[in-house]
C-alpha cells in the first residue's frame, strides 16, 4: 500500500506540474505568510522544504537564510522549482527528488523544516514527522500544515503530539484550508 500510494501521488503531481501553481499558489501564500508571520529566520539557517513542490516557499525565504534543500518525489514539480530558485536570488536551493520518509540527509542538520501540503499526501504521517525530527537540530523551528478535509483539527494536533512535538496550531482564517502548526521537539526548551 505504501509504496502505491506514494507512486500514485507522483504520478498526480507529475500531471499537474505545468499547471500547479495556477491551481495552487494563492492558497500556498496565504499557508507560507502565516507560517513566515510566526517564527524568524537567520541569515546562517539551513531550511529544509520537504514536499517543496514548484518553489513557492524559495520565493519568500532564500535571500534570508544561508540554505535551502527542497525536496521532492515529483521530477516535474522540481524543474518547476529549479527554474524559480535560478531566477529568485543570486543563491541558489539545492533540490533533491527523494520521499521524505526516507531523507538522505544526516541526523541533526536543518535549522529550519517546512512541511507545508505533504501529509496527507503521505500513507504514514507520524513515519513523515518522525523523519522529519530526525533531520531537525534539537532547537529547530518545524511547521507543518494539514489539509483539514484529511484531518480534524483534533486529529492533527493529537499526531504532532504523538510525534513528541510541542506545536501551537496558528491561524483559523476561513481561506486557509489547511491547518497550520508551528513546532519544537519536545526535548528541546521552548522558547516560543
Amino acid at each position: 500500500m505504501e509504496w502505491g500510494k506514494k507512486r500514485n501521488t507522483i504520478r498526480h503531481y507529475d500531471g499537474l506540474a505545468s499547471i500547479y501553481d495556477s491551481l495552487y499558489s494563492s492558497e500556498q501564500d496565504l499557508k507560507i505568510k502565516l507560517a513566515l508571520g510566526a517564527i524568524s529566520l537567520g541569515d546562517s539557517d539551513i531550511v529544509l522544504d520537504a514536499g517543496c513542490g514548484t518553489g513557492l516557499l524559495f520565493q519568500n525565504i532564500m535571500d534570508c537564510v544561508d540554505l535551502v534543500v527542497g525536496l521532492d518525489t515529483s521530477r516535474g514539480l522540481l524543474k518547476i522549482a529549479s527554474k524559480r530558485s535560478k531566477c529568485l536570488s543570486k543563491r541558489s536551493a539545492f533540490l533533491i527528488c527523494a520521499d521524505a520518509d526516507r531523507t538522505p540527509f544526516l541526523n541533526e542538520v536543518f535549522d529550519k523544516v517546512f512541511a507545508i501540503t505533504l501529509l496527507q499526501d503521505m500513507p504514514y504521517p507520524n513515519l513523515t514527522l518522525r523523519e522529519i525530527m530526525r533531520v531537525a537540530k534539537r532547537d529547530a523551528t518545524i511547521v507543518v500544515t494539514g489539509l483539514k478535509k484529511s484531518f480534524s483539527r483534533e486529529e492533527f494536533a493529537r499526531m504532532l503530539s504523538d510525534a513528541a512535538l510541542e506545536f501551537s496550531i496558528i491561524g483559523t482564517d476561513e481561506q486557509i484550508r489547511c491547518h497550520v502548526a508551528v513546532c519544537r521537539k519536545r526535548c528541546a526548551k521552548s522558547t516560543f
